[in-house]
């Protein structure tokens, strides 16, 4: 998750792109390069293999910014083909790769890499090829809206570091299938850093190896799927602490890394991590990453959704960085960074957009899950206020969905937007206890997937038992608010949908004369209904992102 500040008021966005799409210039589709296509798409070199396991060894210089490492990269062949694509992104570099032993022929088409192999690959066969690569790789210089790596001090003048990668690419600082459709099942990570820094990943700490040369290294166990960019390392003077949360499946050891001198602070501030567990454990099921822990790292820039190293830089205050991007008095409620980026390790994490086309299924539910979390402490008429609250930030100016295949992300809509129009979904469901189950039920079928935005709008009709596919165009794929255009004659009341597509025809309750009543406007023709008494006008509810009009 990033979040940026465009004409004074607070918008989230995911990457770089989101960030370009609320400029008046991105309001048109940019030029695709090639480049673009061997990033975003399923190329040959890429279909052939199934991922199944990265080894992942990086050397830590803090001195010079530079990193060096092998990445054992383990696949099983699904059907035969001798060439294979890694990605590596400037200035870091391919210095050799082997398998079995065996040096092979690497050609490099910038940030691709095709790696001849030798022996025959047979379908269903095992293998492996060791990636070695060094480089001083990309400073992000905004982090996290600039992907690279933070290197950074902290006030006694040790090294700070850390890595934020998403929307750019994981293949930024290490080489691997940059491409959300294949996650490995499993992954180790080797990180090592001098003396007395302490190196903090993803899943469970297994070992710390001290080393001659005044190093040691840090080796964690990822034990779940694990998406490239959730995948990071955090060098600093880290001190820890702990606790356990007995949640759905169980204790969940909640493992938090600080500065020394801001470690009272912390034990303060994230008492919002068990009240967030037990807040999205009962909206989305249980945390899905029990077996790797749940981790909250400080970090030199605001934080990220690094899966089971949930990473955090909002100075241990409420709202965003102090601030409550509803404007409602809500948002001061909790921290920010603390509640949305670990909602996604649920939207995100646990299920994962297969192009970041789709990168709404991560941003629009962990958006709402916001609201989620004020209903389940301060109930339903406060998390409605706070999501209403959102929808200042709504820029409307390109559609939510991206440009598939090319590494194309949406508008930076897909947050405030995308959580209003889930809300709308739950006025629509009628019934929060079924709603809910929906939510839950995303991630128990969905469970450590990735996934189409399709499947994800498919599943919600399904379960809803609505067609929801108008709705779910409208929103997600126009950028116009429909309107409900009205006439009131006498007891007849006269309603349509326009500024809208034709197929959009959802049901919308409103206030006529005080009295509640839903109606079904289509937005092809008139419709027409008796009211109890002669109305002077109707307001819609307010839960319902439109806007009406009335006509003569």
């Amino acid at each position: 998750m990033k979040t940026f500040l465009i004409k004074n008021t607070w918008v989230m966005g995911a990457c770089l792109l989101s960030l370009l799409a609320t400029s008046a210039q991105a309001q048109t589709t940019p030029t695709f390069t090639r480049q673009d296509t061997l990033r975003g798409s399923i190329t040959p070199e890429r279909a052939w293999w199934d991922l199944t396991h990265y080894d992942l060894s990086l050397k830590v210089n803090p001195k010079d910014s530079t990193l060096q490492g092998m990445n054992k990269v383990s696949y099983k062949v699904l059907q035969p083909h001798q060439t294979l694509q890694i990605d590596l992104q400037a200035p870091m570099r391919i210095e050799r790769v082997t398998q079995n032993g065996q040096n092979l022929v690497v050609r490099q088409d910038s940030n691709a890499w095709y790696i001849q192999l030798q022996q025959p690959q047979t379908a269903g066969a095992m293998h492996s090829i060791d990636v070695y690569f060094s480089g001083k790789p990309q400073v992000s210089v905004n982090p996290p809206w600039s992907g690279g790596v933070t290197w950074k001090q902290d006030a006694l003048g040790n090294p700070f570091i850390a890595t934020s990668v998403q929307g750019d690419g994981a293949s930024l600082f290490w080489p691997n299938k940059d491409h959300m459709y294949d996650e490995p099942d499993s992954m180790m990570i080797r990180v090592n850093v001098p003396l007395p820094l302490v190196d903090v990943s993803n899943g469970r700490l297994r070992k710390v190896e001290e080393h001659a040369d005044s190093t040691r290294t840090f080796h964690w166990a990822v034990t779940n799927p694990i998406n490239n960019y959730g995948v990071n390392f955090n060098v600093g003077n880290y001190v820890s602490f702990s606790e356990v949360y007995q949640g759905e499946k169980g204790p969940l050891d909640c493992i938090y890394y600080v500065l020394p001198e801001n470690l009272e602070k912390a034990k303060a501030q994230f008492k919002d991590v068990p009240r967030m567990l037990k807040a999205f454990e009962h909206w989305f099921g249980p945390y899905p990453f029990y077996e790797d822990s749940y981790k909250l790292v400080e970090v030199p820039y605001l934080g990220m959704e690094h899966q089971s190293s949930v990473t955090y830089g909002n100075k241990f205050q409420n709202g965003y960085l102090g601030r409550d991007l509803s404007g409602t008095g809500w948002g001061l409620k909790f921290d920010f960074i603390i509640i949305h980026e670990s909602g996604h390790e649920w939207f995100a994490n646990n299920i994962t957009y297969k192009d970041v086309a789709d990168m709404w299924v991560h941003e629009a539910f962990t958006a709402y899950s916001e609201n989620l979390f004020v209903d389940y402490y301060y109930g339903k008429e406060a998390s409605s206020a706070y999501v209403i609250g959102t929808r200042k930030g709504i820029q409307n100016n390109r559609p939510i969905v991206g440009k598939y295949d090319v590494n194309y992300a949406g508008s930076g809509d897909m947050y405030s937007k995308g959580a209003n129009m889930l809300h709308m979904v739950r006025q629509l469901v009628g019934n929060d206890m079924k709603w809910r189950l929906i939510l839950r039920g995303l991630n128990q079928d969905f469970y450590h997937q990735v996934v189409t935005g399709a499947q994800v709008e498919q599943y919600i009709s399904q379960k809803s038992g609505q067609n929801l596919t108008g709705f779910f165009d409208q929103y997600l794929r126009d950028t116009r608010i429909p309107v409900l255009e009205y006439k009131l004659n006498g007891n007849t009341l006269e309603y349509r949908w326009t500024n809208c597509l034709d197929t959009f025809n959802m049901p919308v309750k409103v206030v006529v004369s005080g009295k509640t009543k839903w109606i079904k406007p289509v937005a092809t023709t008139w419709k027409k209904t008796t009211v109890s008494h002669k109305a002077a006008e109707i307001t819609v509810d307010p839960n319902f992102y439109v806007t009406s009009k009335r006509v003569e």
